[in-house]
């Protein structure tokens, strides 16, 4: 199969012919899915390793070629990406020479998500266009970290270091759990979904007023407060598997969620589809315009592309 056509399938810019085509030629033989898979990890680590950034200001106090061995640690945590591939190449106390712990910072580029393992244990995944800020070792009285984005945490238990993890909208707190925080910097909003545990929930600026959640309950930012809401459908977290899931979704909420997923600009110009409900899934890898022409099975409307401004518009 030609490299070519694998590419813009894994960035989402291939056609439906060749899309029919590369699941055909997967299918064909097991040699084949190899070789896609092969490349497809090649294509992660060239995709990830230019979002991957070394916070400097702290690690002074370590000597420069060890500095160079930790920023490789760090790039292996991105490289190692998707599928069920897990990141471990973190320090340990004995080869950190300071008591400044090293701030290690990975992103995740548009259309990809990736999986990484804390220096606790604790599994981490984060969603497309996501920023996750944490220091190498957890070297003090809680587990703290920083996030721009969306991300699955399941936390490994310690009574002893609490796991708290701080956006630009508000903290979350967690012992030992799983849960699901979404808080993009350049968007209003913020939820918090816990699937196991127990986790509390408190706002930037009023860090007093904490909230806690149950099993299947989720808070969600709305006109300045947090309310709790039960979850029964926990499909629109299968984003883990490559997956974009809708339920009873209204089609201008569908495009929010394209925009974030694929770094585009969506413009409807069609206003009556607008509250139309969508019920479906795609997968990240079959990109935005395969996505636009399965809604327009259910859904009237045409769209066209301005490549040159990455803005979609929809008619």
């Amino acid at each position: 199969m030609d490299k070519n056509i694998l590419h813009k399938y894994f960035d989402g810019t291939i056609t439906e012919d060749e899309l029919r085509n590369v699941h055909r030629w997967i299918d064909l033989a097991p040699e084949n899915r190899d070789e896609f898979l092969r490349e497809r990890k090649m294509y992660d680590l060239l995709t990830l390793l230019p979002g991957i950034e070394r916070e400097k200001a702290s690690v002074a106090p370590i000597r420069r070629r060890r500095l160079f061995f930790e920023l490789m640690k760090a790039a292996a945590v991105a490289l190692l990406v998707l599928g069920g591939v897990y990141a471990y190449g973190l320090l340990t106390k004995e080869e950190v020479e300071t008591k400044e712990i090293a701030m290690q910072s990975v992103s995740v580029p548009a259309g990809q998500r990736i999986n990484i393992v804390l220096s606790d244990g604790t599994n981490v995944w984060l969603n497309a266009r996501t920023r996750l800020k944490y220091p190498a070792l957890f070297d003090g009285k809680e587990r703290r970290l920083e996030l721009d984005g969306e991300a699955f945490f399941d936390v490994v238990a310690d009574a002893d270091k609490p796991f708290v993890v701080t956006t630009s909208k508000g903290e979350v707190e967690a012992v030992g759990t799983e849960f699901n925080v979404r808080a993009y910097n350049n968007s209003e909003g913020f939820e918090t979904t816990l699937m196991s545990g127990k986790v509390s929930v408190s706002l930037a600026g009023n860090p007093a007023a904490k909230i806690s959640l149950a099993p299947s309950q989720k808070t969600v930012l709305t006109d300045g407060a947090l309310i709790v809401e039960q979850v029964d459908d926990f499909t629109r977290y299968r984003w883990r598997e490559g997956l974009i899931c809708f339920k009873n979704d209204y089609f201008a909420e569908i495009m929010k969620e394209l925009e974030n997923c694929y770094d585009v600009e969506i413009v409807i110009n069609n206003k009556r589809i607008k509250s139309h409900l969508y019920t479906g899934k795609f997968r990240y890898v079959d990109g935005v315009d395969y996505a636009l022409k399965v809604l327009q099975k259910d859904i009237n409307f045409r769209f066209r592309r301005d490549n040159n401004q990455s803005i979609i518009y929809i008619e």
